[in-house]
């Protein structure tokens, strides 16, 4: 594989910082090995470095003697590199390339900086050696780092969210020209104008887009996200799937449609299918009031805000799309991973939530200029906000505890699931429940201290199954809360 740049750059220095680059006579696992998950943990954020070997160094690692590889021993030198570097943990691996320069064969070993921070090898290559380190590149020598450093080596990784990062797989040429335009012009900036003039590159790093290293252009991820025409291509599954249950799970009809693209336009497109498909308004005249009620099955503006909140803070690098799911009682939207530790369960039953850790701080400043999202940890305001106007039950946001998945439940406004909306809230005329909820009523009837968790242990559903139909049932009128999670207890409306 070709690496971004040519020895006679490297020999020079002039593009390279000699830092980055170390010159070895010969391969030596040991010292080289070090060196290259130093490169890979790029604690300066430099963006890793170079190894070239059959280069005799000088006093100041600049290079004093081309000495060149003896030709039949290249094979032996990349096998045996192979193999020590997959001692990296966690996997990492470095681009290599043979060249040939003044006649003679060099191997130049490209490590660029790696994307989980930190990596770590052994301290030496004897058999029975466990001891790990986290190398690090200082000036131009690899060091084990202090207790300080390490730290820094730490905050460093976490501070690097998968959007902002390098991808080494594309090419300048993956982003689009009119896209990037179409946005800059969008949003009102000045760099459109200038855009028309301005190099292709100069004009990606004015947008940090891309990385910023004279001898190697590529894209970041979030360019790919949004600027790409098919970021599929790097990111496996980066679509949204809105799929319609009409005769619910366990029916036989399914009706499914994917979003792919630009992140934007997928979300866009997701939105305005939404809209057209799936968004019901109903008018209803009361007697003796002159102005008509209106409301709608769910609230756009509250759907808008889930499904942008999922784009904003999906995990881009785990292969699941965002998925939409239409019921007849409600809307779920799941994306994956869960939320952030930050945010305990019992802030997302209450709504009280604030999450320190944002996972994908690029997405959220494009999103956010497109005015496709909102500021930070007001989306459930929003959501409340809109679901309450229309008069709406309120949503359910869950994670599971080993944080894999996220879920936003929208219920359907009552008056499209046989409510009359006529009367009050609490008496209910007509209304259909399901199988779960007719257990839960029976459940609730014999013992009205019975938890969601003892529920579902005796129904044999899952915990989160139960608090959807509880939900469901309290937005229906037909059961009431009193007290707390823990010490309250149910009660039945009268005609249940």
């Amino acid at each position: 594989m070709a690496i971004p740049t040519n020895i006679k750059t490297l020999l020079s220095g002039d593009v390279v910082e000699w830092a980055r680059i170390e010159f070895k006579e010969t391969w030596d696992p040991a010292a080289s090995l070090k060196t290259i998950c130093a490169f890979a943990n790029d604690i300066d954020n430099w963006g890793g470095g170079y190894i070239v070997i059959g280069v005799k160094s000088g006093r100041n690692g600049e290079p004093d003697e081309l000495v060149g590889v003896a030709p039949g021993k290249i094979d032996g030198y990349l096998k045996d590199m192979l193999n020590k570097c997959k001692l990296i943990r966690p996997e990492y691996m470095p681009i290599t390339e043979v060249t040939e320069y003044k006649g003679k064969k060099f191997i130049i070993v490209w490590a660029p900086g790696g994307s989980v921070r930190p990596y770590s090898s052994p301290k030496t290559m004897a058999k029975d050696s466990k001891e790990r380190i986290y190398y690090i590149r200082k000036m131009s020598s690899t060091i084990e780092p202090s207790a300080e450093e390490t730290r820094d080596l730490f905050a460093l990784a976490n501070n690097i969210p998968f959007d902002d990062r390098v991808n080494h797989e594309a090419e300048i040429t993956d982003l689009n020209i009119t896209l990037i335009q179409s946005y800059l012009k969008e949003i009102g900036s000045s760099l459109f104008d200038a855009s028309e003039k301005m190099d292709f590159v100069d004009l990606c790093k004015s947008m940090n887009i891309v990385n910023t290293l004279p001898e190697y252009t590529k894209p970041k991820n979030v360019g790919l996200m949004f600027f790409s025409l098919n970021p599929e291509r790097f990111f496996p599954y980066a679509q949204i799937d809105v799929v319609q249950f009409p005769e619910d799970l366990g029916g036989d009809t399914i009706i499914e449609k994917t979003f792919k693209g630009p992140l934007h336009q997928q979300l866009r497109e997701a939105l305005q299918y939404i809209r057209n498909s799936i968004i019901q308004e109903k008018v209803v005249k009361l007697p003796d009031v002159a102005e008509a009620k209106r409301f709608f099955n769910y609230p756009f503006a509250a759907i808008e805000e889930a499904l942008s909140n999922a784009v904003y803070h999906k995990g881009y690098d785990v292969r699941e799309p965002i998925e939409v799911r239409v019921l007849p009682d409600r809307i779920e939207i799941v994306s994956h991973p869960g939320a952030d530790r930050s945010i305990t369960e019992e802030g997302l039953k209450t709504y009280h939530v604030f999450n320190r850790r944002y996972r994908n701080r690029r997405i959220g400043e494009f999103l956010k200029e497109m005015h496709l999202t909102e500021g930070r940890n007001t989306g459930f305001r929003k959501i409340l906000n809109a679901l309450e106007k229309n008069g709406s039950p309120k949503p359910i946001f869950e994670t599971d505890p080993e944080r894999l998945s996220f879920s936003s439940t929208l219920l359907i406004h009552p008056a499209f699931d046989g409510k009359n909306v006529g009367v009050n809230v609490g008496v209910n005329v007509g209304v259909k429940l399901n199988s779960t909820q007719k257990k839960i009523l029976d459940l609730i009837k014999k013992n009205p201290k019975y938890t969601n968790e003892e529920m579902a242990s005796q129904i044999g559903v899952k915990k989160r199954t139960v608090e959807r139909n509880t939900q469901t049932l309290k937005s229906k009128g037909v059961i009431i809360r009193h007290g707390s999670d823990k010490s309250g207890y149910w009660s039945v409306n009268e005609g249940f």
